[in-house]
């Protein structure tokens, strides 16, 4: 299976009658400030994190057009279950700075009532989420309404067992669920070709899902791709897998030096296939940036750094101090002495 591709490297638009898609104007300046957007926060989350503000990072460098071309194809109502990395997707979602930086600082478990976003919190421990939104699609399931699930996942997680048994759940039971794989050719340090012999949209497909291949950093095709599937998975026809192919362009975290593992000039050829710039050409070509656009954006995403800036540092400190007394039925002097010391930090940073 070749992966769809709508927009080519150079920008060029080709058009596929399998999956549809009116490229307007409108539909490309808004992805494209969209995905413009994320990049500016996510380097704004990673200086903050060199300057010792954030205890650790996971950026979504490269990986924009498979995020906002996916979420921006779901409805609002659609319950969407997130890994650790998909700052994109949330921004879109109306997730705040504060809300996505408070657990990297320390100051919380995590960053926000899902409720209202329709947005579970990241998940940390690699493809726990996914029996989690399998669950949840069948209790949509239950309920006879028109909401889809979806939920995000890195190659790497397709490795876990997990994994697999919600594959085969979802597909036994039909449940009404779109797993999105951003496939960025690292699970860390091991490469894709070592952690797998079959690609995942074929192991998927085994499984007896409806399963694609999209070109991950073209978001045009990611885009039309998960619409039509989604509108599918929508009208009863089962859960679906697309695999969007991308690159993590930083390293797994900000702990991590991918210049260890990574083939000199790896990174080079996959910023020639950088989303935005992609995008960005075709738009050029079109006449669809102009200099009241581009300078109106140039602005929001100054004040979308100033802002982040901001609120990193005024993030109030969280209270742990419970934890203490309810890690054993008994406190032993060891919680003890560390209660103390903990209590001495906090006044510290009050002096």
């Amino acid at each position: 299976m070749e992966p769809v591709q709508l927009l080519a490297p150079d920008g060029k638009l080709r058009s596929d009658p399998r999956w549809p898609l009116d490229v307007t104007a409108g539909l490309c300046r808004d992805l494209y400030r969209r995905m413009r957007l994320a990049r500016c926060f996510d380097n704004e989350a990673l200086a903050l994190q060199r300057q010792g503000e954030l205890g650790l990072w996971l950026q979504s460098l490269g990986q924009e057009a498979a995020q906002i071309g996916s979420i921006t194809a779901l409805r609002s109502d659609d319950y969407v279950f997130p890994s650790y990395r998909e700052h994109a997707a949330a921004m879109y979602r109306g997730i705040t700075p504060a809300e996505l930086l408070v657990q990297w600082r320390g100051n919380q478990h995590s960053g926000w009532d899902p409720a209202p976003y329709r947005f579970h919190i990241y998940t940390l421990v690699l493809a726990a989420q996914l029996p989690h939104a399998t669950g949840y699609a069948m209790g949509v399931q239950r309920d006879g309404t028109e909401e889809i699930v979806a939920a995000y996942f890195g190659d790497g997680s397709s490795s876990q067992g997990e994994a697999n048994e919600a594959f085969n759940w979802a597909a036994a039971a039909g449940t009404p669920l779109l797993f999105f794989c951003q496939n960025n050719q690292w699970a860390i340090s091991t490469p894709t070709q070592t952690q797998m012999r079959a690609s995942l949209h074929q192991r998927a497909a085994g499984f007896g899902l409806d399963a694609h291949l999209v070109d991950g950093n073209d978001v045009l095709a990611v885009h039309a791709v998960t619409s039509a599937v989604a509108d599918r998975i929508r009208a009863g026809g089962g859960p679906a897998l697309i695999e969007a192919v991308t690159y993590r362009m930083a390293g797994h975290s900000t702990s991590d030096d991918p210049g260890r593992y990574r083939a000199a000039g790896e990174l080079d050829r996959w910023q020639e296939l950088d989303p935005i710039t992609r995008l960005e050409t075709l738009m050029a070509d079109r006449g669809w940036l102009d200099a009241e656009f581009r300078e109106g954006l140039e602005h929001e995403c100054e004040a979308l750094a100033t802002e982040t800036r901001r609120i990193c540092r005024e993030l109030p400190l969280g209270d742990v101090s419970g934890l203490f007394g309810t890690v054993l039925a008994q406190e032993t002097p060891l919680l003890t002495e560390e209660r103390r010391q903990y209590e001495a930090l906090v006044a510290s940073y009050v002096d």
